[in-house]
């Protein structure tokens, strides 16, 4: 697998970044937790509301919880547990960018299962 040349020039940066919102959710996947990784052989994934999560970086480090929302357009997303309270007294998500979060448990659907077997079978054809 060799990986994608990528440029430096700041230009063609900000135009990844400002893309269209559907090619962010290339950008929005999270790595599996060990266990996950080992069943289904797959080292990353998309996260999906639902899905439980553990949040390994930053103020709400060993935090888990279930995700409530994603933002595709700011690459963030909203983990159940990871509140803070506002000066007005309200509750408010904090956002969480994925490369900060793992997943634990998968929120499994026919979709979801449709993915996870299409993957499986790449990674074995690779090897």
């Amino acid at each position: 697998m060799t990986k994608k040349p990528s440029s430096k020039s700041p230009r063609k940066q900000r135009r990844r970044i400002k893309g269209p919102i559907h090619s962010h959710k290339k950008m929005l996947k999270c790595r599996m937790d060990e266990f996950l990784h080992e069943e289904y052989g797959i080292r990353s994934l998309v996260p999906k509301k639902g899905d439980l999560v553990r949040i390994m970086r930053g103020q709400f480090r060993d935090t888990e919880g279930k995700i409530v929302g994603i933002n595709y357009s700011k690459v963030k997303i909203y983990v159940e547990n990871a509140t803070t309270t506002k000066a007005d007294g309200k509750e408010a998500q904090v956002p969480v960018h994925p490369s900060n979060l793992m997943l634990v448990k998968l929120e499994l659907d026919d979709d979801r299962k449709r993915i996870l077997e299409k993957k499986m079978i790449g990674m074995a054809e690779s090897e």
